[in-house]
């Protein structure tokens, strides 16, 4: 399959914009399932070039990118997601923002990287709806460290007896949020335990002394079932604990250090891991304070650490066996 039509599409809560890179025809439609029929027709109109030969582009927008992708996998017609920030750093500065311009900036990103970009495969159900609710899980988990922020400082500076109201109101606020994530964590459990081959993924990298189940599940998640990335190198890139050099000519000699373009979520997840695994593994206990001894600097052993943690978790679902703790076997 050589693609050699590319098609931009700009999607916004109501519309998408839609450019044809090879004539540069244009039009907008409904984000909604008549919408998409009315694109496929105008679509057999206007390109010039076989379906089997065209790729459409879709920026990643979250909620409202759902239904187009959906679609599209349902009618076997191919398609790429790409994150917003990913197109506009390769098409150089940009003064001002409109969606005709943005669907043509997408078009023109897909054609001239058509040879590379793969078409995109849409998650499982299971997976979706494990990314849904840690999504939400995430978000109740704030609004439960906020009250109790809250409380302790009003229960601290107020008086229990003229301010009972709102003081038994945000404890009961709390409990509830308690509950309800709660209820979310069972149903992640039962999805997992429900699908054979997530399971078994969730197993292999719980096994990794360190990685704990919401390091575990972020990990599935973000990998697709660990399809998404080739290797953990890619993934390490991914999360934001990759280092890089920095350097140029024979005046700038940096040090190595990570990037800022990151998952933030899941950097301070193996950032808690590598943490933990320093202070509950023996190896990576020794190999910390044996570092630290030499000179090393603290959060680069830290960040080394992470990776190697990273990598076992990727080893382990290669192999489809469980992490093997070797230091227990040594004399």
């Amino acid at each position: 399959m050589k693609i050699k039509q590319t098609i931009g599409i700009d999607i916004s809560k109501q519309t998408f914009d839609v450019r044809i890179h090879s004539n540069q025809c244009y039009e907008v439609f409904e984000n909604n399932l008549e919408g998409f029929k009315e694109l496929i027709i105008w679509t057999d109109k206007n390109n010039p070039i076989s379906n089997e030969n065209t790729l459409f582009i879709l920026e990643h927008t979250g909620i409202y990118s759902e239904e187009i992708t959906l679609f599209f996998t349902k009618k076997d017609i191919l398609f790429s997601l790409i994150p917003g920030l990913e197109i506009k750093k390769s098409l150089g500065i940009s003064r001002g923002k409109d969606d005709k311009i943005d669907a043509t900036k997408i078009a023109l990103y897909g054609y001239r990287l058509r040879d590379e970009i793969k078409p995109y495969e849409i998650p499982s159900q299971e997976i979706n709806q494990i990314k849904r609710l840690l999504t939400l899980r995430e978000r109740l988990v704030k609004q439960r460290a906020g009250h109790k922020s809250t409380l302790k400082e009003q229960k601290r500076i107020y008086l229990k007896k003229e301010n009972q109201l709102l003081l038994e109101t945000q404890e009961k606020t709390v409990k509830f949020l308690t509950k309800q994530i709660s209820r979310i964590e069972l149903e992640v459990k039962q999805i997992i335990k429900e699908n054979q081959e997530l399971n078994q993924q969730y197993n292999l990298v719980v096994s990794v002394k360190g990685i704990g189940n919401q390091t575990a599940l972020f990990m599935i998640v973000t990998t697709n079932g660990f399809t998404k990335f080739k290797s953990w190198r890619k993934y390490a890139s991914y999360c934001g604990i990759a280092p890089f050099p920095n350097t140029s000519g024979t005046s700038i000699r940096g040090r190595t250090k990570v990037s800022n373009l990151a998952n933030k979520k899941l950097k301070s997840l193996f950032d808690l891991c590598a943490k933990s695994a320093i202070q509950n593994n023996p190896e990576m206990k020794i190999y910390y304070h044996q570092r630290l001894e030499k000179g090393k600097n603290k959060m680069s052993t830290i960040n080394i650490i992470r990776c190697k943690l990273m990598a076992r978790a990727f080893a382990a679902v290669n192999r489809q066996t469980p992490y093997v703790n070797t230091l227990k076997f040594a004399a």
